[in-house]
């Protein structure tokens, strides 16, 4: 395990630290039945019937599992 040879400044641990930063997910928006919706990208979506029950998962239009 590398060792650092000395010690590191409170000013620039500090300094490395900011560097770390959240990032806002990218969401997409879509139209669907008169309604804009928005979800992340490159995810399969569940859709649910009138009642609220998930059916399956779809990605790009497709069917791809079942819930």
């Amino acid at each position: 395990m590398a060792v650092p040879k000395r010690k590191m400044s409170r000013a620039n641990t500090r300094a490395r630290r900011s560097q770390w930063k959240a990032t806002a997910p990218k969401l997409v928006k879509t139209l669907e039945n008169g309604r804009i919706t928005y979800s992340l990208a490159h995810q399969a979506k569940v859709v649910t019937d009138s009642a609220g029950t998930p059916l399956f998962l779809e990605y790009k239009g497709r069917k791809v599992a079942d819930v």
